[in-house]
């Protein structure tokens, strides 16, 4: 099911703010504004005004060397197609790539238009494009504001729930093939989302936090569930990378299974307490353990060599990931404390 989503909103709004805006100051054509301002819609206001800030240079650049290219050569198709190539250089070495595309269409709209008038001409069609950035910027500011923390929590809470399914079944082998494939695929594909989203918060910290106050604690926060993502993950490799190739015995399953098992439910723990769903537990013995069992399986004389060593490598990844699981507890605690 398609879904209309807060950008996709914004971009139409954006689009109409602008047409009327051109309309009601007289410039032509309007749609170029609208298309300026579709190109400008970004995800994050910081994103939105460093797009309206490389576009307004990219576009005052490619605008002068058009006006000149006319002046000097005319606008045959020849002279069209080299200034197209030098604007996407010039871009490139300025390091806008972003903005390649609408300073083509602002180069290609001035320079094909059938009456130039010299820098009034110019200066009429730089303006429009200024008109849907500027549409575009207010719209992304003030039209559904992006609650990035609100969205990172809500997609790390969908993650874990497939990282959850696939870590309890991992051992017991209870899903089809297919059904595990598909919900590997999709966890990747959330974890991917949740690294655009952090990388977007820190922007906002770093970029616009004299106007708008980020809590650096709680990004930290932020930054240590997506490692205890990457490192459950990893957990999940490496067991289907070893764990059936080392022939294990029943027992050997039962084991590994329930050590699993108490890993993703004090995971499970550790998002709920952050979200204040439950009260305090205690459960400080979790990497000791983690650290024994890894220890019982390397000691085990009476296993295979090969078998051990790849028992070992889970085992290995077990401890890793109970590690990062207690460090995210204690940073939890240590953020709601001073939010107290």
């Amino acid at each position: 099911m398609i879904t209309l989503g807060p950008r996709v909103l914004k971009t139409g709004i954006a689009v109409a703010l602008a047409l009327y805006l051109t309309k009601w100051i007289g410039l032509e054509p309007p749609v170029f504004a609208a298309i300026a301002a579709s190109f400008t819609i970004q995800p994050s206001i910081y994103r939105s005004w460093k797009q309206v800030l490389e576009q307004f240079q990219a576009n005052l650049v490619g605008a002068l060397i058009a006006v000149a290219s006319i002046y000097l050569f005319g606008n045959n198709p020849v002279v069209i197609g080299l200034v197209t190539m030098i604007v996407i250089i010039l871009s490139l070495k300025l390091k806008m790539e972003s903005s390649i595309s609408l300073t083509v269409i602002t180069v290609l709209i001035m320079m094909s238009s059938q009456e130039f008038e010299g820098i009034i001409t110019a200066a009429n069609k730089f303006l429009i494009v200024l008109v849907g950035m500027g549409s575009a910027f207010l719209v992304n500011l003030i039209v559904y504001p992006p609650n990035f923390n609100k969205n990172f929590t809500g997609k790390m809470d969908s993650s874990f729930k497939t990282l959850s399914l696939l870590i309890r079944t991992a051992i017991s082998n209870e899903l089809t093939e297919k059904t595990f494939q598909t919900q590997w695929v999709q966890l990747r594909k959330d974890i991917a989302k949740l690294e655009e989203l952090y990388k977007i918060l820190d922007e906002e910290r770093e970029k616009i936090s004299k106007f708008k106050r980020l809590d650096v604690r709680e990004l930290v926060v932020f930054k240590q569930m997506l490692a205890c993502l990457h490192h459950g993950l990893r957990l999940l490799d490496i067991v289907e990378d070893h764990f059936f190739q080392s022939r294990p015995q029943q027992e050997e399953s039962r084991e590994f299974d329930d050590h699993l098992e108490e890993l993703i439910q004090y995971h499970e723990l550790i998002l709920l307490k952050y979200s204040g769903k439950i009260k305090e537990f205690n459960v400080d013995q979790i990497v000791e353990e983690s650290g024994n069992f890894l220890e019982t399986i390397m000691e085990d004389k009476a296993m295979d060599r090969d078998d051990r060593l790849r028992l070992t490598i889970i085992g290995s990844a077990i401890y890793d990931y109970a590690f990062q699981l207690k460090r995210l507890d204690d940073l939890i605690d240590q953020y709601q404390k001073r939010k107290i």
